[in-house]
């Protein structure tokens, strides 16, 4: 297997060199309003809604594979490409385009630790101007490995092997702050809320990772099971979701519609 170009979490000060390197293929998905006004030379942008599919009341599906094949094109991604992607909230968007990127087959990707905050407290050069867009034709060869579904959740309930993270606030699970028709959580699901991933300092990057192993590892999220990720419509789960890919775990799926999807049907159980 060839080596990637870059760590799946890479510093600013380790991108910088490689910045402007063909090999590289830079994504925003910050808005458009943000993007416009300072992003990284040679960022192009990508509108998050782009990523989405909805099918109210469940939200926060993938797209059809020609819409998303269509977005891919228009990026100009090739199979060749190393993407580098970030935002400037929290990485959220961002992570939610890269776990895109491997349920489409793409295999070398980064995330920039931090997004645009993290950059500009580096010194890293920031500009208006906006690339060049060159078109593609990419292929996308969906894989179910990194997916899982209402289905798959219920057909393993009860399976010591599967341990399913719900990252979303306390409240949340509890079901005191009910955003779908139930409130709660999935029956044996553990709750890590995304944000305590993240260092302090207001910078967005992540802690170090003995600090995050020891996070997960805690609440029996261990590299040994498949861990199901979820939060609300799969945004901050996709975060989580790269977190543990850093961290060496193999076994990971998100859950895209997440508790939009589970909490809106009555015929599935809940805690």
């Amino acid at each position: 297997m060839t080596q990637p170009l870059l760590p799946l979490v890479v510093d600013p000060q380790d991108l910088k060199p490689l910045l402007l390197d063909q090999r590289v293929l830079l994504v925003d998905l910050s808005n458009i309003d943000s993007y416009m006004h300072q992003h990284l030379p040679g960022a192009h942008h990508v509108e998050f809604a782009k990523l989405l599919y909805s099918r109210p009341p469940v939200m926060g599906l993938l797209p059809p594979e020609a819409a998303l094949r269509e977005t891919l094109s228009t990026l100009g991604l090739t199979t060749d490409h190393h993407v580098v992607a970030y935002d400037n909230e929290n990485g959220g968007k961002a992570c939610r385009f890269l776990w895109t990127l491997e349920i489409a087959g793409h295999a070398q990707f980064s995330l920039l630790n931090g997004g645009l905050r993290a950059w500009l407290a580096a010194d890293g050069e920031v500009t208006r101007e906006t690339p060049v867009q060159q078109s593609s034709e990419y292929t996308v060869h969906l894989d179910a490995r990194h997916l899982a579904d209402k289905q798959f959740l219920l057909e393993h309930l009860q399976d010591p092997d599967v341990k399913v993270l719900d990252v979303r606030s306390p409240a949340e699970f509890s079901g005191a702050d009910r955003r779908a028709a139930r409130g709660g959580h999935i029956p044996g699901a553990v709750n890590i809320e995304w944000t305590r991933a993240l260092a302090s300092g207001g910078t967005g990057q992540l802690r170090s990772a003995p600090e995050l192993r020891a996070l997960f590892e805690s609440a029996g999220v261990t590299p040994d099971k498949d861990i199901v990720v979820h939060c609300q419509t799969h945004q901050r789960s996709a975060h989580t979701y790269i977190v543990l890919k850093s961290l060496g775990y193999s076994r990971v799926r998100g859950y895209p519609g997440s508790w939009s999807d589970w909490g809106n049907d009555p015929a599935v159980p809940i805690a």
